[in-house]
């Protein structure tokens, strides 16, 4: 077994950063929406807004409690989670999100937006930081721009990472292919698209700038593009946890903590 620096100090401290700064947003985001629990597509959410996605509680005949999330018309019960599910004195309590997921826990927007709003500029100009200086230090360039090699091995990578079979020795101390596409999406399409739709729902912005906000289907649809692209960014964050134990917990986080990574060395043919 070899250790080999693996991560720079700057870009451990920025992560770790982006870790805290994306679960506050995410949690405040989350009672944000508890406040209008519906996303439409259009620049109003009133009339005949076509209705994306919305969350809402309901009483049956008998007068029982009932949680429905609706997507594209389309109605679950999610009776527990989602729309009705038990506050922290074990109340049932009629929001889109529980508590436990929520920043505050108890319900207030004015809270939620000074969380959401201050870590958005950490948020942002972090990520403004790692950007210049993964191209100043030509980290894209040089780590995660896939070569014409690593393109014709998409297949295989898939076949792989399927079969929970890791790379080890040399190739151990780079992306795979997947790793390059993903991380790039993330850092140059989906930050950016969520960062971008939050800025379309302000209202200052876009007296300011009268009309931009139209190009991406008005302010709900902002909102709702808003949205998605943050389930995206959820959803890429759960699969990176589930990559960082099933590959080594210890040692990934050790990497991300000292910079070091512990990898084991292919032997010499004879």
């Amino acid at each position: 077994m070899a250790l080999y620096y693996r991560h720079r100090l700057p870009v451990r401290i920025m992560h770790w950063i982006n870790v805290v700064a994306f679960v506050v947003m995410l949690m405040s985001g989350l009672m944000i929406f508890n406040a209008h629990p519906t996303l439409n597509w259009g620049k109003q959410s009133y009339g005949d807004a076509p209705e994306v996605l919305s969350v809402e509680a309901y009483r049956d005949r008998e007068g029982g409690l009932h949680g429905s999330t609706k997507i594209f018309g389309r109605s679950f019960d999610t009776t527990g989670l989602f729309g009705v599910a038990p506050n922290a004195q074990g109340i049932a309590a009629t929001y889109a999100f529980p508590h436990w997921l929520t920043i505050p826990s108890n319900y207030s927007l004015a809270v939620a937006r000074r969380w959401h709003f201050f870590f958005m500029w950490v948020f942002i100009v972090n990520g403004l930081a790692y950007v210049v200086w993964s191209i100043v230090t030509r980290h894209v360039s040089r780590d995660l721009a896939p070569t014409r090699t690593d393109l014709g091995s998409i297949w295989q990578s898939i076949k792989d990472h399927a079969r929970f079979r890791h790379p080890r020795g040399e190739a151990a101390k780079r992306y795979n292919v997947l790793q390059k596409l993903t991380y790039l999406s993330v850092i140059f399409v989906w930050l950016p698209l969520v960062i971008l739709m939050g800025f379309a729902m302000s209202p200052s912005l876009n007296a300011l700038l009268p009309g931009w906000v139209d190009l991406f289907g008005g302010r709900q649809s902002a909102r709702t593009l808003h949205f998605a692209a943050a389930l995206v960014l959820v959803a890429f964050t759960a699969l990176h946890v589930f990559l960082v134990i099933t590959t080594g917990l210890w040692n990934n986080m050790r990497s991300m903590l000292s910079g070091r990574y512990r990898f084991r060395a292919e032997p010499l043919d004879e």
